[in-house]
């Protein structure tokens, strides 16, 4: 039992990996990509913001697939997909053509972010499904620490196209792994009802108004990461003036503290009750949070605070979205494919509309990130004494 677990977490983990690798590899290239491309940083930060909106828009196509057709064919689909844009996006031309072949890119990876949560959701609830999410995340985590290392490796002796080489052979990764080692985990349902079905389901979910809240403190929690991604390469490199190298460190530090704190999760969850784990760390996370934009914006102007106060307040994310998604999905398990699509969908726009924010409104020092990091904490906060009450712990 304990081998299939960790295998489970393994495979889940690695499928899991391939959307932010496209995500973080890339982003020591930043000033790169604008040089040759001839363009603003702010136009390459627009290839990243239509990643995430294609994922975001594209999780509720894939989330009635799997509960459909199971959970493998969409993977096949999308994994393929992936591929084949990572090769457009080496041959891009300009940033228009980057930004497009990103979106399609993004429209393929998501099928990596929304299903390996359903399926998690098929094996396992309560505690027992954060901790395999947790497991999975530890698999994960090789993500945002390798990642950005190994896109400023390859910066460094190879044009930034190389990446998206990089990324298209990690995408073919993923096909094998879904092939040889993931198990069908739901049985097709044909009889579901096509569209009409899934729009039902949908507007059934919309109306759960304690899932909306969980989705959206999950949703803003995440946003803010997403906000230190579209600001963080170009402020510690352009502004701070490091390498890359020295970026990727922090990068995956603070990818580290998120990573960490979440394998206490199911622990705290078990013996506390998971509302309860939430709200505690979302109100450390936005005190914070608030403290780094007093300082910040009363001219604070330093890398290492900034460094260490994300530092901190990541870590406590790594207690908040994983719990989140655990007590979003554990009362829709017969449509845990469509509910995780939506949840996706909505936490991912949250995620897009940050990273626009923040290239908009960049003026050369982190203000325009802290300040959305700050924005996002606040409305989390005051979500999490909303949507949520308190419950007994898991048994």
């Amino acid at each position: 039992m304990q081998s299939a677990f960790l295998r489970n977490a393994l495979v889940l983990g690695m499928l899991s990996a391939v959307g932010p690798f496209a995500i973080d590899m890339y982003l020591p290239a930043f000033p790169a990509i604008a040089r040759e491309l001839q363009v603003d940083v702010s136009g390459v930060q627009m290839s990243l913001m239509s990643f995430f909106l294609a994922v975001a828009i594209c999780q509720i196509a894939y989330g009635p697939l799997s509960d459909r057709f199971g959970r493998k064919p969409p993977l096949y689909a999308g994994l393929g997909l992936f591929v084949l844009a990572s090769i457009g996006c080496s041959f891009a031309p300009n940033v228009e053509t980057l930004i497009a072949f990103r979106f399609l890119q993004g429209v393929g990876s998501c099928a990596t972010m929304v299903i390996p949560r359903a399926i998690i959701r098929d094996l396992h609830t309560g505690h027992e499904a954060a901790r395999l999410m947790a497991t999975s995340m530890l698999v994960f985590s090789v993500s945002p620490i390798l990642a950005p290392l190994a896109g400023s490796a390859l910066t460094a002796f190879f044009s930034w196209r190389v990446i998206f080489w990089a990324i298209g052979l990690i995408g073919i990764g993923g096909l094998a792994v879904v092939l040889f080692l993931l198990p069908e985990t739901h049985k097709a349902d044909r009889g579901r009802g096509g569209i009409a079905q899934a729009f039902k389901t949908y507007g059934s979910l919309l109306k759960d108004r304690r899932f909306l809240g969980l989705a959206f403190i999950g949703g803003f929690s995440q946003a803010s990461f997403f906000a230190y991604l579209a600001g963080s390469s170009v402020i510690f490199i352009e502004h701070f003036g490091m390498t890359p190298s020295a970026y990727s460190m922090i990068f995956a530090s603070n990818a580290i503290a998120f990573i960490g704190s979440a394998q206490f999760n199911s622990t705290f969850m078990r013996r506390f009750g998971a509302e309860r784990v939430v709200r505690i760390a979302i109100s450390c996370f936005a005190s914070l949070v608030t403290l780094l934009f007093l300082l910040t914006v009363s001219g604070v102007d330093n890398a290492f605070v900034l460094w260490g106060l994300l530092f901190v307040s990541f870590g406590c994310l790594g207690f908040v979205i994983p719990s989140t998604a655990v007590l979003a999905l554990e009362e829709h398990g017969p449509v845990a494919g469509t509910a995780s699509a939506l949840m996706g969908t909505l936490q991912l726009s949250t995620g897009a509309v940050m990273i626009a924010l923040v290239s908009a409104f960049y003026d050369g020092t982190s203000v325009s990130m802290v300040s959305a990091i700050f924005v996002c904490a606040l409305v989390a906060l005051t979500l999490s004494f909303r949507a949520m009450k308190p419950k007994r712990a898991y048994p």
